[in-house]
């Protein structure tokens, strides 16, 4: 980490969603937070402050993933909140919220508590805890949802798991109605999802392997709908896969319901067919789906029916994935890829760069509400949380390469456009790209400003 109480980042394009700005620019950092922000040729504030010129660059507020999982405690071979908070760098997020399946879980004030000091100790970034919204993630009662939200749980989820109990998802959504602290639903029917691997489909059938259905997700997202409706608590939908998800979702929105979702890159990106030439590392849950579903899930973001974008981070070891198809663990590192595979579809014109920029900043931190709707802005006053990217650069995926522990991806060897270059994280830059023959190279000069006279040193 570089420590700079003074930094000015100019020559790049500023992209703020949340102001609605977009265009060249320089912003100044200044003790943690935006201090100044102004157009290309405006005057410079005066001052003694360095100096990082990013040409060509994008320059947005830090990125946002409201879903994570840092597997600290009891997983550790699989991820830390030190390891996970630097891929999450690497990748241009400067907040992250992890879940609560970890052994133990997060479902006491003291997990609440630990996650916080851990995260305080170890993390490069902010790192914000999810507590679980029944104790031991086991479905049979409620924690002291209150209690945890007091010690700093930023929402509520029983993720990799859904709440089945009709009575305890619509007593939380009551109970979280006050503070408006989201409550976060895996959306399955385990039932009609019944140990399936895939999506249920053509490739299910030709390999064998029993398929998860869409009615699976989108019967428990109805469910959820009708109990928000019922309570008119903050609903929030993890990683919704199927366009019957996005109709439900789209239809509820109309009626005013406080519902929110999220989507994953790679759901965004990729198909049912992926597990043809990647198996068990493009094994997800929930699965990937089909093309309509993938082009539904896009346009659900144009027309702002889907929130955020999120992660869903999930590091496993290689021995976790080295087994069939049906033994495999869930899930993809996504961390380090997130950008590169979002940048597919703004290349692709499917999407614009400010609508991707806007969904992993003001989209995210306007769910967290409270304090943390400072984020996501680089309005003067806000935390000074910057990511600094490259639209055009090519690079080649290696999971070795990766910060993180997961090197799960089915997008090894594959070549993206778009990277992150440097992340800022509370005035400090906490990652920079130093990859060897990349142009334009980031510098960081001196500048000493005064009324009578102005010098730049290298």
């Amino acid at each position: 980490m570089l420590n700079r109480k003074s930094l000015l980042i100019t020559g790049g394009r500023i992209i703020d969603p949340a102001q609605g700005r977009d265009g060249p620019g320089s912003v100044l950092v200044e003790d943690g937070a935006i201090e100044w922000l102004g157009p290309e040729g405006a005057d410079l504030p005066e001052g003694d402050y360095e100096v990082m010129n990013v040409p060509g660059m994008i320059v947005c507020p830090g990125f946002i993933d409201l879903h994570c999982h840092l597997r600290e405690p009891g997983d550790e071979a699989k991820e830390t909140i030190r390891t996970g908070a630097r891929a999450a760098a690497r990748g241009g997020f400067t907040t992250i919220c992890c879940m609560p399946n970890t052994d133990p879980p997060i479902d006491t004030v003291t997990m609440v508590k630990y996650i916080r000091k851990r995260a305080a100790e170890e993390a490069v970034i902010r790192v914000l805890p999810i507590g679980c919204v029944t104790r031991r993630r086991k479905g049979n009662a409620l924690v002291a949802i209150s209690r945890l939200a007091a010690a700093g749980a930023v929402g509520f989820s029983d993720d990799g798991s859904p709440v089945s109990r009709n009575d305890l998802m619509q007593r939380a959504l009551e109970i979280c109605r006050a503070p408006g602290t989201p409550v976060i639903d895996h959306c399955e029917d385990l039932t009609l999802a019944d140990a399936g691997v895939i999506n249920e489909g053509i490739i299910a059938r030709q390999f064998g392997l029993r398929g998860i259905p869409n009615a699976a997700e989108e019967k428990m997202v109805a469910r959820d709908l009708e109990l928000a409706r019922k309570t008119g608590g903050r609903l929030h939908l993890a990683h919704i896969s199927t366009a019957g998800s996005v109709g439900l979702i789209r239809k509820a929105k109309a009626e005013g319901l406080q519902v929110t979702c999220e989507v994953t890159p790679h759901h965004l990106t990729l198909k049912q067919d992926e597990v043809i030439h990647h198996g068990a590392m493009a094994k997800v849950n929930p699965p990937l789906r089909m093309e309509k579903d993938r082009v539904a899930l896009v346009l659900g973001l144009v027309d702002d029916v889907i929130d955020c974008i999120a992660t869903d981070h999930a590091p496993h070891t290689a021995a976790d994935k080295d087994k069939r198809i049906e033994d495999a663990a869930f899930g993809i590192s996504g961390f380090e890829t997130a950008l590169g595979s979002l940048m597919r579809l703004v290349h692709a014109g499917e999407i614009s760069l400010e609508k991707v920029i806007a969904k992993l900043t003001i989209g995210p931190a306007k769910i967290l509400g409270g304090k943390f709707s400072k984020l996501g802005t680089l309005a003067i006053g806000a935390p000074a949380d910057i990511t600094i990217f490259s639209p055009h650069e090519e690079w080649l995926v290696e999971s070795k390469r990766f910060v993180s522990k997961g090197h799960n991806t089915p997008l090894e060897g594959a070549l993206l456009k778009g990277k992150v270059i440097a992340t800022v994280y509370n005035g400090n830059i906490v990652y920079r790209d130093n990859m060897p023959g990349r142009k334009p190279e980031l510098k960081i000069l001196r500048v000493n400003i005064n009324t009578d006279d102005r010098t730049i040193q290298n």
